[in-house]
């Protein structure tokens, strides 16, 4: 055998090898559906013991670190804030937020876009509270406000799970709620 023949079958070779034992790249990624979709972010979500809350105000977007509540079964998002701070303010000229969560062990994280609405009902208050957050609501009554988080779309990206962006564009799986969720 001459040795252009060997190169040859050696490199077709390496490309075979290459092609069947790669691992898996963007563009052969798996569809996922919008229930797989929703039980991953709920999972990445939980893990995630904080998230950023970000809002829009005269001054421009704001972001902050918050101690969510677990995602409900309809993806609805609860968070305590005290009822004096920027945000409430901001919330109520502009409702629309986006909650970040972000899992950098696993290289994933989920957007949350939603629209929020604040919360003082005292039974919700009552069942929506955690005993480390008292030092910062000594007088719990006043102080001590809800921001529910209704989702209006979801997006998604987690390594872990091979749920990645488009290869061309980077736009990661998205999952929008209908329009009738909201109310």
């Amino acid at each position: 055998m001459s040795i252009d023949n060997s190169k040859r079958r050696l490199a077709a070779a390496a490309v075979l090898l290459l092609l069947f034992c790669a691992p898996q790249t963007y563009s052969q990624q798996p569809q996922f559906s919008r229930d797989a979709l929703i039980s991953a972010a709920r999972e990445i979500m939980i893990s995630t013991r904080y998230c950023a809350l970000i809002t829009t105000g005269s001054t421009g977007v704001h972001a902050r670190a918050m101690d969510p509540f677990p995602p409900e079964a309809d993806m609805t998002v609860w968070l305590g804030t005290n009822s004096r701070s920027r945000k409430v303010r901001e919330i109520r000229r502009h409702p629309k937020v986006t909650l970040y969560y972000f899992n950098r062990e696993n290289q994933e994280y989920v957007v949350i876009t939603g629209i929020a609405r604040l919360v003082n009902d005292p039974n919700e208050k009552i069942k929506r509270w955690k005993d480390e957050w008292k030092a910062f609501y000594p007088n719990r009554n006043n102080d001590y406000l809800l921001i529910k988080v209704t989702p209006v779309s979801l997006e998604i990206i987690s390594e872990k799970k091979s749920i990645f962006g488009d290869p061309q564009s980077w736009k990661p799986p998205t999952v929008v709620f209908t329009s009738s969720r909201r109310h």
